[in-house]
């Protein structure tokens, strides 16, 4: 199942996309969903983010070589931070770059949406706890991240700063994944969640160890190689095979 919020009425729905049609979605979201009527086509549609999570906890360095490109050795435990709500934005939302002389990259991503209230989750129990996955944009200010003493939050954080979407996968393989990026049509990105270092439950096992999930949680699992800057007038797609392509333009912000 595919689960998509959309624009309706002045407020937002939940859908299920099957194929390029949405069509309404009945239940809980958290609970059991079914197929309703047809509503339109995905493309007539303005759609939101798929979830707007309670809080987004990120991990660093979790491909082997996107570490070896930044020169930093590969990490002995999840490398973990945490990435604010309100940096949340839409499939089609514009990425609002914060100046016109800092470097912004961009982060292909696998996000992982919790779908139950978890804590010291036990080996074998991953799975129980995901309600599915998603595409994300790990969308990083590398001048502020690197530049002011090691602010990765800070640096991760700007409003824009994480696209989510362009929908909810609930029947997918976490640890089989082709993912990657195209800058304006270019593929700078390429890998598979098969070569990350710290694979989805591990992570849920290790953040579930620290702090309590509840539902609606999101983990965006690292970036592979190919990391790159961003400047106002690009596109940017993130796509993971069985999930979808999450597209956004790139526009620069109000002079500060």
């Amino acid at each position: 199942m595919k689960i998509v919020r959309y624009a309706a009425n002045g407020g937002t729905r939940l859908g299920i996309l099957e194929g390029h049609e949405v069509r309404e979605a009945r239940g809980e979201l958290f609970g059991t969903l079914t197929a309703g009527p047809r509503v339109g086509a995905a493309g007539d549609l303005t759609l939101r983010a798929p979830i707007q999570p309670g809080k987004i906890i990120a991990i660093g360095l979790n491909y082997a070589a996107h570490a070896a490109e930044s020169n930093q050795p590969i990490p002995k435990f999840p490398i973990v931070f945490m990435k604010p709500p309100s940096a949340v934005i839409a499939p089609g939302e514009a990425i609002v770059l914060p100046n016109a002389t800092d470097r912004i990259d961009y982060e292909a991503e696998l996000g992982v949406v919790i779908g139950r209230r978890c804590r010291h989750v036990k080996p074998g129990e991953e799975a129980s706890v995901v309600l599915g996955y998603l595409c994300g944009n790990d969308v990083s200010d590398r001048d502020v991240q690197h530049g002011r003493g090691g602010q990765w939050v800070e640096g991760k954080s700007f409003d824009t700063f994480c696209p989510l979407g362009p929908c909810i996968a609930t029947d997918v393989d976490p640890g089989n994944l082709a993912i990657r990026a195209r800058l304006n049509g270019k593929t700078v990105q390429e890998s598979n969640t098969n070569d990350l270092i710290f694979d989805v439950p591990t992570l849920i096992r290790h953040i579930t160890a620290v702090m309590t999930l509840e539902p609606g949680d999101v983990i965006v699992t690292g970036t592979p190689a190919g990391v790159g800057p961003m400047k106002a007038g690009d596109i940017i797609e993130i796509e993971i095979d069985g999930i979808g392509v999450l597209r956004n333009p790139v526009v620069m912000g109000e002079a500060r």
